[in-house]
């Protein structure tokens, strides 16, 4: 007798919501141990590799590589053997409803009970398009309710309640298979396309993304008059600028971003337009740790195996300035309330490639200058060789980037919600400035960029919290302070 057990795409970092299956290292039919290694999964934070929780067979692959879904949703079943047989009464229930109506009436209890089974992301999903999930079919294992029965439940009470006269003649291939999702038809709309134009090339004739995105709209604008009597609304509708930016001429490449690049636009979208940010730029003298640096870095290096960069020294400073301002190590969450975190975890930007992940230094403040080194190594090794765990990328509750890395003086960052504020540390460069006495000094010079959410900090707060971030910089000016 066959016992199946489904994997579910795992919890994969903070704020992480969905993640995608790039590549399936499995297939049905195939037999694994646990711990076998069986997709590799990418999120906007992190790209790492799902091991089995089970031995046993493959029987099914619940999603298909590239394809996105949100964390907790089932992604593979198998046989794990065994003489349990997990769903009993869907044989029993088959064949008899018609032939014995006592029992038929009865039977329906159990298929319900077992469609309350269903995911959080289910939930947020359905309460997000309207819907009741008791009216919904699951048609998942045991009658489990899945992300595509809520979307295809909306798409068709959509569809029935959409007026007949919109396009009479196009109604009846919509209802066969050219469906199309939320995000499609977001995406038409953005475009001015009218998607009864569009010829689906999904599945049974589904209408996806691509279809949108090839779309000429050139095409619409000579088919429209003809099929509507008022030809002078679509174009007050669809103004020139949109769709001349979906046109795609010459030699132009229409390319989809890959799902992490889609992530992180998504994160960034959402960061940037429900907080307002403020920002705040000020300037320090950080003489003292250039020459300090300099005169340590090679015997540093030689005795402790990394390399002594100039972050570490800017991460402790701003961990001390955090422990004198918590409002600075909060989060806003989506209820409108202020979580205030005990642990100061430091959010640090790390580039594979051309794409940039966001590793956690968890509890940053009890780290000295030399262990923030050792740290931020280990963190940016682990990302670059795809090894970095789902514990290293989230938690983090202040970010710190290092954009003087690449030569910027002064920049504005997009703070990383939930939290509350980020601070850009641009290059140290020579620069004249004068001294106490009247006179003028050569010093090494850094930009500090602070970037606050308003709802939660003000200018004086951000000014006082850089202040002290500037006092903690100047005081690093002996060996024993690496220490």
């Amino acid at each position: 007798m066959m016992a199946i057990k489904e994997i579910i795409m795992p919890a994969l970092g903070e704020s992480v919501h969905e993640a995608t299956i790039t590549y399936w290292k499995v297939k049905p039919g195939q037999s694994i141990e646990k711990y076998d290694v069986l997709a590799e999964v990418m999120s906007d934070k992190v790209t790492t590799e799902i091991p089995s929780e089970y031995s046993g067979t493959i029987t099914e692959l619940l999603v298909k590589e590239d394809e996105e879904v949100a964390i907790g949703t089932p992604i593979l079943k198998i046989d794990v053997g065994g003489d349990a047989a997990p769903e009993p009464e869907d044989k029993a229930a088959a064949p008899k409803p018609a032939a014995e109506p006592a029992k038929a009436a009865e039977k329906p209890k159990k298929p319900a009970s077992t469609n309350t089974t269903y995911s959080p992301s289910v939930v947020k999903l359905a309460s997000e398009k309207g819907v009741d999930l008791k009216e919904v079919v699951g048609t998942g294992s045991g009658g489990r309710i899945t992300k595509k029965d809520v979307l295809a439940y909306a798409e068709k009470a959509k569809a029935a309640s959409a007026p007949a006269a919109t396009s009479a003649g196009k109604a009846p291939a919509n209802e066969d298979g050219g469906r199309f999702s939320p995000a499609v038809v977001k995406l038409a709309n953005e475009r001015g396309i009218d998607l009864n134009q569009v010829q689906g090339t999904g599945s049974h004739g589904r209408i996806t993304r691509q279809d949108v995105l090839n779309f000429q709209p050139g095409a619409v604008q000579e088919v429209a008059p003809a099929a509507t009597s008022a030809p002078a609304a679509p174009v007050a509708d669809q103004p020139a600028p949109t769709a001349c930016q979906s046109q795609v001429c010459g030699n132009d490449e229409v390319v989809t971003p890959s799902p992490i690049r889609k992530a992180i636009a998504k994160h960034m979208v959402e960061s940037y337009t429900q907080i307002p940010h403020a920002w705040l730029r000020v300037e320090v003298d950080v003489t003292n740790i250039v020459r300090l640096r300099k005169a340590e870095k090679d015997k540093y290096k030689a005795t402790e195996g990394c390399s002594l960069t100039y972050l570490p020294f800017f991460i402790k400073a701003v961990t001390q300035s955090l422990k004198k301002h918590p409002s600075f190590n909060a989060s806003w969450q989506a209820d409108n309330t202020v979580v205030y975190h005990k642990d100061i975890n430091i959010s640090i930007a790390v580039a594979n490639g051309d794409t940039l992940y966001v590793p956690v230094i968890h509890q940053a403040d009890n780290f000295s200058i030399s262990g923030l080194a050792k740290e931020i190594a280990r963190l940016s090794t682990a990302v670059r060789e795809g090894k970095a765990s789902g514990a290293d990328m989230k938690g983090g509750t202040f970010t710190v980037n290092n954009t003087g890395s690449f030569g910027s003086t002064a920049s504005m960052g997009i703070i990383n919600a939930p939290q509350v504020a980020i601070l850009q540390v641009e290059s140290i460069r020579k620069q004249m400035i004068p001294t106490k006495d009247g006179g003028f000094k050569v010093a090494d010079m850094v930009n500090l960029c602070l970037s606050i959410d308003h709802r939660l900090l003000d200018g004086l707060a951000a000014g006082q919290f850089l202040s002290d971030i500037k006092a903690s910089l100047a005081a690093f000016d002996s060996p024993t302070d690496i220490y």
